[in-house]
This record gives structure tokens, sequence and C-alpha cells, in this order.
């Protein structure tokens, strides 16, 4: 709004208000509103003469007095009549109170002063200028400089004011010692609504110009000379380096065959990953056939691999980020933030060791490769790898795992600091890296900690710590076998003790021979009175059976021990110790029974009992053997193996009245030498060097468990006892 536009607004209000005071209905208004304008200058007269503070506060109680009279007096409708006319201009809110306030300021003339004051200041502010808030006055710490343009050219700075300012400039100069305080502020808000900003910020435009300026400036050409070195390894890149970068690699784009050359290098990067996969393969074939064989291993290596070197890959992209491409020294730490031991441990705990190394090396190489082909760092990560899986090849408990990724990760630390001292890195960044190299180590044990028990259920595999924690005695299935079939706990127990040694003895998993053996007889606790070793009270239920059904029921142990498992989320091992324990082997002394029933033998039972066998016999139907079998398979692993054979050596074991060395050979032998014979053990990878080390192995265990005591003499008893 321009100052002349201002003042018309200011002046036809008044004008109306002018026609609005001076016409009225009757002559009684005209003559108290000259009242009332005599009452205001002798109010003023007054206020003039008076010299302390009491009498202008006095004067200016009666002005404000006469000002209330002014409205007591004078007609509403016409005040708000005044007021409504001076808003219909423009966006003012004028009340009839300010309207009354503004005439009590004294006569016309001192009414036209204020007004001329008024405007003279709403002039000046327009010519200064005014700008709106969208150019950011307001925000603290802030200031802007404004610059005009002359006609006749250049620039010239003047001062501009912000809306708060403004206002400011007008509130003071509206001010005065000869207008009471309530007309002055009454003034004041007539006229704040009055002034709008002359400046305002179009953003749109400014962009414009901003572009076609810059589009103006003549780019600036920096002339390399052919052949000279853009940066040197291990440079830091600046923004000016970088972009040098940048505009060789879009020249080329542009002049040359870069994409055939880009074509080619992808083509060589295929090749040296084929490569990989290729040896790989023929080292597993010759090392390791059983995992070919194993989609379950074959899934569970790729999983692993490709998982790490993603994580690799993500580690060497952090490189472009704001924060390493500001500080090098940081940026140097990022080859030993890559967990490369990662997929080495899972590998070989889940696996074997020797899968581990193979998969340390696979992953070490990667890593040099995406790191710029550094030898050093691919030694380096081959090392640390090593050491992880050395001292984490045989953990049984999570916390060996993250203790032997630390050791790992103390390795990285170790040779990076020996390389910057060689390299001489400053101490700083040294520093970092060997942080960088032992937090990244104790950070990968802990991830593979946490990451085994899923990669454990997905692929079914079983570890070394979860197999120890199951031989903790207080596992729900051992607490209900210890109740409800105390002897069948027992049994187990010897079997577990014989199986641990025997597997010790060949180089077999101990644990989970000890395990297995543990959980191989646990079907035998839903129907506990069946099996001998918990008839306590010596009556055997089977003498009321026919031998077809005990034997069925001997049979449902093994069925109901897998149910059970299952139920309990055992590990597969467990659950196929179960299945395989007793193998296709038959059930000996039911069928036995069976045969000589058949035969013409003495029938044992009373009752039905009898009279169902005295049928059978009567009919002399042969016997079905396959209803005396179980229902396998025979063992596969050596572990089952072993289990299989100390179960028969160890319940054969309770028969012998006299534990020599000589005796328990013989009836070890007997057991070992009657599963070879019915083909129970062709589908185990025992040899028979094996067979006799479990042999001897078994002995050793039962003469020290079975050992005779020497009898103690009871007391003798007094002679005054003994005489009574």
């Amino acid at each position: 709004m321009s100052a002349s536009g201002t003042a018309r607004y200011f002046v036809e209000p008044l004008r109306a208000r002018q026609r609005a005071q001076f016409s009225g209905a009757n002559r009684f208004a005209e003559e108290e509103w000259r009242n009332a304008e005599k009452s205001l200058a002798n109010a003023a007269a007054r206020l003039e003469r008076a010299g302390s503070e009491r009498s202008r506060a006095s004067a200016a109680g009666r002005a404000a007095k006469a000002a209330a009279d002014i409205i007591e007096r004078y007609s509403a409708a016409e005040l708000a009549a005044i007021a409504e006319t001076f808003n219909s201009h423009g966006s003012y809110h004028a009340t009839p109170e300010d309207i009354a306030a503004f005439l009590a300021a004294g006569d016309a003339r001192a009414r036209a002063a204020i007004l001329e004051n008024g405007l003279a200041n709403l002039r000046d502010l327009y010519a200064q200028g005014i700008a709106d808030s969208s150019l950011g006055l307001s925000s603290p710490g802030s200031a802007l400089a404004f610059e005009l343009a002359r006609q006749s050219g250049g620039f010239a700075q003047r001062p501009v004011h912000s809306m708060e300012d403004a206002l400011t400039v007008l509130r003071v100069s509206l001010g005065s010692e000869q207008v009471p305080r309530a007309s002055t502020q009454a003034v004041f808000r007539l006229f704040r609504f009055g002034l709008t900003p002359n400046l305002v910020f179009d953003r749109a435009a400014t962009v414009s110009r901003q572009e076609a300026a810059a589009k103006g400036v003549p780019p600036v050409a920096v002339k390399v000379p052919r052949g000279q070195t853009l940066v040197e390894a291990g440079d830091r890149v600046t923004p000016d380096v970088y972009e040098s970068l940048v505009a060789h690699r879009r020249y080329l784009r542009e002049h040359s065959e870069v994409d055939t050359e880009e074509g080619l290098t992808l083509f060589g990067r295929v090749l040296l990953v084929l490569a990989m996969v290729i040896a790989s393969l023929i080292y597993i074939r010759i090392e390791d056939p059983e995992t070919l064989r194993s989609n379950v291993r074959c899934g569970l290596l790729a999983l692993v691999v490709i998982g790490n070197l993603a994580l690799v890959r993500a580690n060497y992209s952090l490189g472009g980020a704001e924060f390493f491409l500001r500080d090098e020294a940081w940026t140097s730490t990022l080859p030993y933030v890559a967990p490369t031991a990662f997929a080495p441990l899972i590998v070989a705990i889940l696996i074997d060791a020797g899968s581990g190394i193979f998969m340390a090396l696979f992953v070490s190489i990667f890593t040099g490769v995406i790191y710029g082909n550094r030898l050093d760092l691919l030694v380096l990560t081959f090392l640390a790898s090593l050491v992880s899986i050395y001292f984490g090849r045989e953990a049984r408990r999570r916390g060996r795992l993250v203790r032997a990724a630390g050791m790992g990760g103390l390795t990285v630390a170790a040779f990076a600091a020996l390389i910057g001292f060689a390299d001489r890195t400053p101490i700083e960044t040294l520093l970092r890296q060997m942080a960088a190299g032992l937090g990244t180590g104790v950070l990968t044990g802990i991830g593979v900690v946490g990451l085994l028990p899923v990669l454990e259920s997905l692929f079914k595999r079983t570890t070394d710590i979860t197999l120890l924690e199951l031989t903790d005695y207080n596992h729900p299935l051992l607490r209900r076998m210890q109740l409800e079939a105390p002897g069948t706990y027992h049994h187990s127990l010897v079997v577990a003790q014989l199986s641990e040694n025997a597997a010790n003895a060949i180089g077999a998993n101990p644990l989970i021979a000890r395990v297995c053996a543990l959980f191989h007889d646990v079907g035998k606790t839903l129907h506990p009175q069946y099996f001998a070793e918990n008839q306590r009270d010596r009556s055997n239920p089977h003498d009321q059976l026919a031998p077809a059904e005990s034997a069925r029921l001997i049979k449902a142990h093994v069925a109901d021990g897998v149910e059970l498992a299952q139920r309990h989320n055992l590990p597969r091992a467990v659950v196929d110790a179960i299945c395989q324990h007793h193998g296709t082997s038959l059930v000996r002394y039911f069928y036995d029974r069976a045969v000589e029933e058949t035969r013409g033998g003495p029938v044992r039972g009373r009752g039905a009992r009898r009279e169902a066998a005295e049928a059978a016999k009567a009919a002399a139907r042969p016997v079905d053997e396959a209803a005396f079998r179980y229902d396998g398979p025979k063992p596969q692993s050596r572990e089952a193996a072993i289990i299989s054979l100390a179960d028969g050596v160890e319940a054969a074991s309770r028969s012998l009245k006299q534990f020599g060395a000589e005796e328990l050979q013989q009836i070890i032998t007997r057991i070992v030498g009657e599963r070879i014979a019915e083909g129970q053990l062709d589908e185990s990878p025992l040899t028979l060097e094996e067979i006799t080390r479990i042999r001897n192995s078994f002995q050793f265990t039962l003469l020290n468990m079975l050992h005779a005591r020497i009898a103690y003499p009871s007391p003798e008893k007094p002679a005054a006892e003994a005489g009574a």
C-alpha cells in the first residue's frame, strides 16, 4: 500500500465522521457536542498549567472523564455510525470507544494535527520500506541487508523496517505530552490496521533470477595434462579431486569405449567368482563328499557365505557416506570392521572345522578383492578367522563362542598395530583401527551366538552347545523318567556312560553319544510296568499276555519315544538314535516263547492267557517272525551303532551272577557277534578295528562300574548282651 493510498483511507473516514458529526437531526445534539468540545479545551488548558505529577494525573483523569461524558451524552448510534463508516474503507477495526477517545483528544485543529502527524509517520515508514515476515527478519540471529536499485544506475543501501519495528515507531511517534494516553492508544489502534508491508518477497522470481545469474557465469575449466595422476592410492579424495574424477569418467564415457571396458571388467570378476565356486566344489568333493549329498549342508553353506559377503560389501559401501568422506582416519578403519569370521565360525560349529577353514579362505579372498585387491587384508582376515575357528571348534558354552570370536578380533588388532607401526600410521588412526578390529570380533561372536539357534532349527543341525544343555538332569523328560520309570532311568545312565567312553575310544562325538543314550528309552515312561527293570514288586504283567501282544508292547516304546522327543523339540540326532537303537532286531525272549508254545512246549500263564496259548498250540501254525522284530531302521551313524551295542551289553550284564573280566568279555563278545551276524551294523560306518575298541571300552567301563566291595564284618556284641 502506498502512503498516498493510506492517507486517502484515513481522510475519507474523517470527512464522513465530520459530516455525521454536524448533521444531527436536532439542535440539542449539536449544542451538547459544542459543550463537550469546550470541556475538553478547558481540561487541556488545565493540563498544560499542571506542573507536578499529581496534577498531571488529575488532569488525565478529568480528560478521561470528559471522554466518558462524551460517550454518555453523545448518541451511541452516532459513534457506531462513525466507526462503521471508518471500517468500511479498509481492514480496520475501530470501535465506538476508540472514536470517543479520539474526539476527546482536543478540538478539531488538535485532532487534525494528530492525523497529520500519523500520516507523516506512515509516509516515512513506507518510504523506508516495510518488509514482510517471509524474509526471515523475525528469526533470532539473522540479519538482512537491502540494496535499492537507482534509476540512474548503481545501488544504495536503505534501512528497512520489519512489521514489528514499524508498529513500534508508529506507537512512539503518536505519543505526545499534550495528548491524553487513552487518546494516544485509541489513535494508534486506528492507524495500526492501515500499516501493511510494501516490500513483499517474491520467492519464485528470486529463484528464477538466481538461476539466470548462475547460467550467466562462465564455467571454470581446469586442464589436466595427459598422463598426470589424478589421485594416488591412499590419498584423501577432496571435493576438487572428486570432481576431476567425475569429469574424467564422463569424458571417457563420451569419447571412448568405456562400456566395453566395463563389460570386460565385469566379465573378469564373474570368471573369478566362477573359479572360486569350482575350487570350492572340488575341495568339498575331495574332503567332505557328504556335504554334496546333503541339500541341507549345501543350503547352509550358501546362505552363510552369501550373507557374510553381503555384510562385507555393505561395510565397504559405507566409505561413500559423508561422515567417512570428511574424515580419512575413520575411513581407514572400515576394512577392520568387516565381519569376515562370521561365516567360517558358523560353518565350523554346524558342520566341521575343515569346512570352516575353507570358508575362511573363500571369504578372505573376496574381501581382499572388494577392498581393491589388498593382499595384506586377505592374509589378516584369513588369520583372524583361523584363530576364531581354533578357539571355537569344541565350544560347548555360548560364552566360549564370544571369546573365540574376540580372540580373532584381538589378532586383527595386534597385526593392525604391527602394520601401522611399519607404515608409520598416526597413533590416533592406529588406535581407531585396533579398537575397530577388537570390537568387530566381539560383535561377531555375539551375532553368531544369537543366530545359531535359528540356523539349528532351520537346517536341522545340532551343536555341542545344544547337546550339552540337554544333559541337564532337570530336563522334563529325564525328570519324568526318574519318577515314573526309575529302573529305565538308571539303565539309561549306564548306557550313556558306556556310549560316551566308547565314542571317545574310536574318535566319534562323545557328547552326541551321551545325550542320545540318555533319551534312547524315554518311550518306556508311558508303560513302565511292562519292562523288567521297573517291576519292583516282581509281578510280571506279561504272564497274562500272549507272546505276540507282549512283543507289540515292548516294540511300542520306540514309537512312543519318537513322539515324546518330537513333542519336546529334541534334536534330530536324538530322534534318529531312538528309532535306530534296536534296529530291526528280534524281541528274542517273547519270540522264543511263542516258538516254544507252538512246538508243544509248556504253556506259561493263567486263565485266558493259558487258553489262548493252548488254542494256538492246537492250531500248530508257524510263528510270524516279523511280528517280533523292531521296525528299524538299522543304525546309520557310529554314535547310534555304539548306543545299540551298549544297550544290549548293559541289559545282558544284569543277568551275570559274577562280574569277572572273563565273564564280561564273553557276554560282550556274544552280544556284539549276534548284532554283526544279524546285519544290524551293516549300514553304520563302523570298521572292525573300531568294533574291537568298542568292546574293550565296554569291558573296561563295566569292570569299573560293577566292581565288588569287601564284606565288612558286623560289630561283635558285648559279652553282657550275649549272656543276656
